[in-house]
């Protein structure tokens, strides 16, 4: 990938994870995809979690935010826009992700996606990829952000 966008943070707890994620839901609308990489325990549902509930908090909505891990997809709306939170970790290939419908929620939806390298040539272009990756210090985590759009810089900022 031709990064146009790649900023790093630092998160030294699950909380510092949340507020970035909820500094983040705000900022995005229909079509946006953030693509969340990294090994189990690493973080990725947790700043979904946090996103969506603080999207719909914001009006007014307050949900359980499972892991999509058996169900594969979960969806919520905040009234403005449908959110798609999938899992594909169990999933073989891109044929599997057709039949889930994520490449028309990729244009009308936000989507948080998990193991994202199951889309293959199924990839939106311009999605951001935030790469998870945990250090040696107990709950601290790296976080990656990368997108061959610029536009992200403006969205994701300083965090």
């Amino acid at each position: 990938m031709n990064n146009a966008f790649d900023q790093v943070f630092r998160f030294t707890d699950a909380d510092e994870t949340a507020e970035f994620a909820a500094r983040l839901a705000p900022r995005l609308g229909a079509g946006d995809t953030i693509l969340l990489q990294g090994g189990l325990g690493a973080g990725k549902t947790h700043f979904a979690r946090a996103l969506i509930q603080t999207r719909l908090a914001a009006v007014g909505l307050a949900e359980d935010v499972p892991s999509p891990s058996f169900t594969l997809v979960q969806t919520y709306s905040d009234g403005e826009t449908e959110i798609w939170h999938a899992d594909l970790y169990r999933l073989t290939g891109p044929d599997e992700v057709i039949e889930l419908g994520l490449e028309e929620a990729f244009e009308n939806a936000i989507c948080l996606v998990e193991w994202p390298d199951r889309l293959d040539d199924l990839t939106p272009t311009g999605a951001l990829t935030l790469r998870f990756q945990m250090t040696s210090q107990l709950c601290e985590r790296v976080v990656s952000a990368l997108s061959d759009d610029a536009r992200w810089a403006g969205i994701v900022g300083d965090g």
